[in-house]
């Protein structure tokens, strides 16, 4: 009970952040985490082109909004994933490739350990943050990946990644209501977002009902 208190609290603190409304209910038993559903970025990714990192960022959601199709879509997306994965760390760098190493061995234990130490040294690196959330949903620790969540939108609110674990957290505790809010602030940012179209499709249906 003290764990779905706190993941309440903190789904409350980050819809209040955000400007959402906030729904007040009890907390149904979670379900098994659907596959392949968490965004996370892909495999391999274009080098970050220099300069300001925030101007480049701007400059790459704003054509993102204007993607004229999906594969010009995912292009820029890529480059948005490499932009939030560059640590400018050495030491983060070596640290998130043992982090690699220990997901790909299924040491789940010891990436996590690792990433706690990359977000200490590199408290601005929002991919560490997001990994560290996603590592504690697939161990069904909502608490702590909201936790994460939160660090990753305070810091980059256009993240659709954490945005989409967001949603997935909130459909998953049975706030429906709430996953078709945040899943629509995805979607603000990136209209062509893998799988989450059909997600807000089956919500809209669910919360608002058909349109007649």
């Amino acid at each position: 009970m003290r764990t779905r208190f706190q993941v309440m609290l903190i789904i409350a603190a980050l819809a209040v952040s955000a400007g959402a409304p906030v729904s007040a209910q009890v907390v149904t038993p979670p379900q098994p985490p659907g596959e392949g559903t968490w965004i996370e970025p892909p495999k391999t990714m274009p080098p970050v082109a220099r300069g300001d990192r925030l101007r480049n960022l701007d400059f790459l959601f704003g054509a993102l909004k204007v993607a004229p199709d999906d594969t010009s879509a995912k292009a820029i997306e890529g480059r948005i994933w490499a932009v939030w994965a560059s640590s400018r760390s050495d030491t983060a760098n070596l640290l998130m490739t043992r982090v690699r190493t220990a997901i790909e061995a299924k040491d789940t234990d010891l990436a996590l350990q690792l990433l706690d130490g990359v977000v200490k040294i590199r408290p601005d690196f929002v991919e560490a943050w997001n990994r560290r959330a996603t590592l504690h949903y697939m161990n069904r620790d909502f608490g702590r990946a909201l936790a994460d969540i939160r660090e990753i939108l305070r810091r980059e609110p256009r993240h659709f990644g954490a945005l989409s674990g967001l949603g997935m957290i909130l459909q998953e505790i049975g706030d429906d209501k709430q996953a078709l809010e945040v899943y629509r602030r995805a979607l603000a940012v990136h209209p062509r977002l893998e799988r989450i179209p059909d997600m807000v499709k089956t919500l809209q249906e669910k919360v608002e009902g058909r349109d007649i």
